[in-house]
């Protein structure tokens, strides 16, 4: 029989406790079976030795590929990083980019020459390879690890990388939620409540890199886990052999106030602009390390109220009332505080009463006990998916990597499923009892502010505390523009600025001898470079073309009449609205008839944007979509667009933002030279790099 097919047997018996009749015994159907007793668990061997300047090391030996991994982790306390946080990641990129015997290429070449991987951060470096290449694979990691160095302009690439990731996350749900939380949680003198800014990047230097990796990167509080077709014999002099020489040496240990839930809830609220949907996170930390016996009570508990599809917080606000794709629940356990989350996102319409019934679940499992029929169910799942993660070997090195870190009991894994099966229904209302404080929790809510005032009532003091995507109190920014100053004269502005000169005959008879214009660009998005180029041809046609080489990613084109997007994802002929859209843009020089072409603007205020004033439009295509431009204040020029888009593939609502820059004129016409476009966490960052005109493109292009 096949392997696969013999372990998912053996865990569905382990799920279904079933009970089998003796032969000649006739089966009672209408007896339900008692759940069996827990199996005993055997985990495959863990040996381990401790070399003399301290490094623990841990074998777990599996023989069915030839294949070896090496985890290296540091236990170290977290670390405060002030003014320059987001220094500590920075230097766990750095480990990679160099080392005394090695350039950033040589590493990567003879890494990729023996076909293993090699993988740096902040607190650990990971590594495999094939078993007959893993000496060449420890002589690597090892200089790494011990003889890093780390250049300036390797820095200068990070934090260039680290920025745009800020930038494009600005906007964000997600990442604007986990601030504020992060915020109001830990408060912003605790590790766990600092929050990299593009500030605090640009403020990173490299001795600040070197000195964490000096201090930090130390064998007396390293782990190193040795996974594969190896033996202990065999590893022992290998590891001696390459991480002997490692020094060790005294390393800080760093202490922080224990944060505390909130006396009373509290509701914490997030603008974002034109929001179609809120995103709901109730949270607040909770005193539970890795040791705590309540731990597996805990996962217990919220695998039943909201770990997963079958929850009740998911079959609630989902099936229940249709709110929301998904709902669900954490726990999570940590060294210095944990943490409780429950989190949503809903409609605008029914954020107030997707809030509802998260505290009706989260009251009804402290005040109710669950069903044994619950706790059955998820004590049969938990048991057959511990059973399963048992079939990889890293699982059984990170049980000995846990006892040794967190301090467990050394029969905690193998004692396990005991554990699991005597967890009772009396024990789930004592550990909801404990954990569960829907009066001590911050509701936090990202979203258009349009619903803030239906969410005061949830809030202990009746009122709602606005914040930015940062954690800072939010201060109302927008502010009237100046009599005088209408939607149009903005726009009209606009196109002096651009163009230079208003619109009328002398304009129009500028423009008339530009037949096409093609706009080269490279962009950079993830460390890759592709690139981007735009061609427009009068009156009407369009195409763009994304490659990387001579592989093409995506084109998109319109003939005038007809509008096609092709590329990896497929092909696709463009209809209704987005076909509107598109010949409503293609138009050469669209920003000079956009109220003839169906545009409509609505002047909002003014507001800073990156240091300076900006105008604030709302634009509405002939479709109906809205978008949101802001022009410059001293140029009149273009800045930044934002516009909401609903995609469920890509996490449900995300934001594309555009943000514009660096305006250099050719032919009398102002071009943006530097293009930053994000869609939700991908950010595009583009720089042109030649503007051509008159070129005499060919129809072809736009087919």
């Amino acid at each position: 029989m096949n392997k696969k097919i013999i372990s998912i047997t053996l865990a569905a018996l382990l799920i279904g406790g079933a009970t089998f009749a003796q032969k000649g015994t006739k089966l009672d159907r209408s007896i339900k079976p008692k759940p069996a007793a827990a199996p005993e668990i055997k985990l495959g061997t863990t040996q381990s030795f401790t070399l003399e300047n301290g490094l623990q090391v841990f074998v777990v030996e599996n023989h069915k590929l030839p294949q070896v991994s090496f985890s290296l982790s540091l236990d170290v306390d977290p670390v405060l990083e002030g003014d320059m946080s987001g220094y500590k990641s920075a230097t766990g990129e750095l480990l990679s980019t160099g080392t005394k015997n090695r350039t950033k290429d040589q590493i990567n070449e003879q890494i990729d020459f023996i076909g293993a991987s090699l993988n740096t951060y902040a607190e650990g470096i990971y590594a495999s390879s094939l078993k007959k290449h893993q000496e060449k694979l420890l002589d690597i990691m090892s200089d790494v690890l011990m003889n890093a160095e780390f250049k300036q302009e390797e820095l200068d690439k990070i934090k260039k990388q680290t920025i745009s990731g800020i930038q494009s996350s600005k906007d964000n749900p997600d990442a604007i939620a986990n601030n504020v939380t992060s915020v109001l949680l830990y408060g912003k003198n605790h590790p766990y409540g600092e929050i990299n800014t593009e500030k605090t990047v640009e403020n990173i230097t490299l001795d600040k890199c070197k000195e964490y990796y000096n201090t930090y990167f130390k064998p007396n509080t390293a782990y190193l886990a040795v996974v594969g077709d190896i033996t202990i014999a065999e590893a022992k002099p290998l590891i001696e052999k390459y991480f002997a020489k490692w020094q060790k040496a005294d390393v800080p240990v760093n202490k922080y106030k224990t944060p505390t839930a909130p006396e009373k809830t509290k509701v914490a609220f997030v603008h974002k602009e034109g929001s179609t949907q809120s995103l709901i996170n109730i949270t607040y930390p909770i005193n539970l390390k890795q040791n705590n016996p309540d731990v597996i009570k805990a996962k217990i508990l919220n695998s039943i109220l909201g770990g997963g599809s079958t929850a009740r917080l998911f079959m609630n606000l989902r099936e229940g009332h249709g709110y929301t794709y998904g709902a669900y629940s954490s726990i999570t356990p940590d060294e210095l505080v944990g943490r409780f989350n429950a989190t949503a996102k809903v409609r605008n319409e029914v954020t107030d009463s997707a809030v509802i019934e998260f505290m009706v679940e989260l009251k009804r499992i402290v005040n109710e006990k669950v069903t044994e029929q619950e706790l059955q169910d998820i004590k049969n799942y938990m048991t057959g998916t511990f059973a399963y993660s048992l079939q990889d070997p890293q699982t059984i090195a990170n049980f000995a990597l846990n006892i040794a870190k967190y301090k467990l009991p050394a029969d905690y894994y193998t004692t396990y499923l005991k554990k699991l099966s005597e967890v009772t229904v009396d024990d789930i209302k004592a550990v909801a009892e404990k954990y569960i404080k829907p009066d001590n929790a911050y509701i936090v809510v990202v979203g258009d502010k349009s619903v803030a005032k239906t969410l005061a009532p949830f809030s202990a003091d009746g009122k709602v505390n606005f914040y930015d995507n940062f954690g800072n109190d939010y201060v109302e920014a927008l502010k009237p523009a100046p009599a005088g100053v209408t939607a149009q004269t903005i726009l009209d502005n606009a196109v002096k600025a651009k163009y230079g000169m208003a619109t009328g005959k002398a304009l129009d008879k500028k423009l008339s001898k530009i037949k096409d214009i093609t706009i080269k660009m490279n962009a950079s998005i993830q460390g890759q470079t592709i690139g981007v180029t735009r061609y427009q041809k009068a009156p009407n046609k369009f195409a763009m073309v994304m490659a990387m080489g001579t592989m093409v990613l995506q084109k998109q084109t319109f003939d005038g009449t007809v509008g096609k997007v092709s590329g990896m994802q497929g092909n696709k002929t463009m209809e209704g609205a987005e076909l509107e859209d598109m010949k409503a843009s293609s138009a050469m020089f669209a920003d000079l008839n956009m109220e003839k072409a169906g545009y409509k603007h609505t002047l909002l205020g003014i507001e800073p944007l990156e240091g300076k004033e900006a105008y604030k439009l709302e634009k509405v295509s002939p479709s109906g979509e809205k978008e949101t431009v802001w022009y410059d204040v001293a140029s009149g020029l273009q800045v930044k667009t934002m516009s909401v888009k609903t995609n469920e593939q890509m996490g449900g609502e995300f934001s594309v933002i555009g943000l514009y820059s660096d305006y250099k004129e050719i032919n009398g016409i102002k071009f943006a030279h530097k293009i930053v476009q994000s869609f939700g966490p991908q950010a595009l960052d583009m720089e042109v790099t030649s503007v051509e005109i008159n070129t005499k493109l060919g129809d072809d292009i736009f087919q």
